[in-house]
């Protein structure tokens, strides 16, 4: 069986909360702590096996190409912490993004060479289908970032985002006067079950206990910083007295770009998703209120253990990645 937080605790001298935070990479932590802990975790099994004696391990990973720094900062991760465990085979392969004829193709096209996908799914009957002929197949199959209902899949590795997009319109409410104001949503695409959960979310807690403020917009960008950037230069246009913005995806930037462009960057609240190197300036200079935060790094670590253990027939103990809300004052360090 996988190890515990309180086994790694026990072995690493420190406090189980110490233990959650060096593994869900938060700040508050020493590097010689972090480095104790990392290094009982991988001696006690926490991060898989990778024993000779059951062979090495294909895996295969399929994520959408373009702007999107969260997916970019994922694939990072996956390539890495692959790459540092000797009994893994893998591939990171980019398809067209919000395309389900490309998606599927190429799990037709790995099915017969792998033995375990993850993959960024869209929401459509052709995906659906392939996910089931990998199933079929013996294949594991763990949808990452955004879930897919009523296929064989071993499981899901991503935050709640029905959750996600409440705390969205949660955020922008209490940020917002409490007199009626105009707000627009931007989405990457509703094919995404986990973009179509965050509008969800966010609009029944807007109607359950903001109902003073009104969505006007809502935009599906494609998580395209130069389409994002594009869409809210004309909404901005149209609505000169917009008070709120809520952008379910990526491109961020684009949106925050636009708000400074027209000298909006302090009169308009906005709250979007995922702390990377494009939405921090933003957070630093005051142009984003609030970062809606997933951990790349603890998606690629569940995803992988999730698949070689299923693989290897293992128990295996999950741990979620977080939500974590990002504001100026409490950008973690890394």
């Amino acid at each position: 069986m996988r190890s515990t937080l309180i086994d790694i605790a026990k072995g690493s001298g420190v406090s189980t909360a110490t233990v959650d935070r060096v593994l869900n990479n938060r700040s508050g932590v020493s590097e010689r702590t972090r480095t104790i802990v990392m290094e009982t975790a991988a001696r006690l099994g926490y991060f898989g096996s990778s024993e000779a004696s059951v062979g090495k391990i294909r895996l295969d990973f399929v994520l959408p190409e373009g702007t999107n720094t969260f997916i970019a900062n994922l694939k990072a991760q996956l390539e890495r912490q692959c790459g540092a465990q000797e009994g893994i085979e893998f591939n990171v392969h980019s398809v067209e993004g919000f395309n389900p004829a490309s998606l599927a193709q190429k799990l037709a096209e790995i099915r017969p060479m792998t033995q375990g996908v993850g993959l960024v799914a869209l929401d459509h009957p052709t995906v659906r289908e392939e996910m089931r002929a990998l199933a079929d197949a013996g294949v594991k199959v763990v949808t990452l970032v955004s879930d897919i209902l009523h296929v064989a899949r071993t499981g899901y590795v991503g935050i709640d985002n029905r959750a996600a997009g409440r705390l969205g319109g949660y955020l922008l409410g209490r940020l917002l006067p409490a007199t009626r104001s105009k707000i627009a949503l931007f989405a990457g695409s509703l094919s995404y079950r986990g973009h179509e959960e965050r509008e969800m979310g966010f609009r029944h807690i807007i109607s359950e206990e903001f109902p003073h403020l009104e969505i006007v917009q809502m935009r599906e960008i494609r998580d395209d910083r130069q389409r994002a950037y594009e869409e809210a230069s004309a909404l901005l246009e149209r609505q000169p007295d917009l008070a709120g913005i809520y952008n379910i995806g990526g491109g961020s930037s684009g949106i925050g770009r636009a708000l400074d462009e027209k000298s909006r960057g302090k009169s308009v609240i906005f709250i979007g998703h995922e702390l990377t190197e494009n939405s921090k300036p933003l957070l630093l200079s005051g142009t984003m209120d609030a970062v809606i935060d997933q951990n790349p790094r603890v998606e690629a670590r569940e995803a992988i253990s999730l698949l070689v253990n299923s693989i290897r027939g293992k128990a295996f103990e999950y741990h979620p990645p977080r939500l974590q809300v990002i504001f100026r004052e409490n950008i973690p360090e890394h």
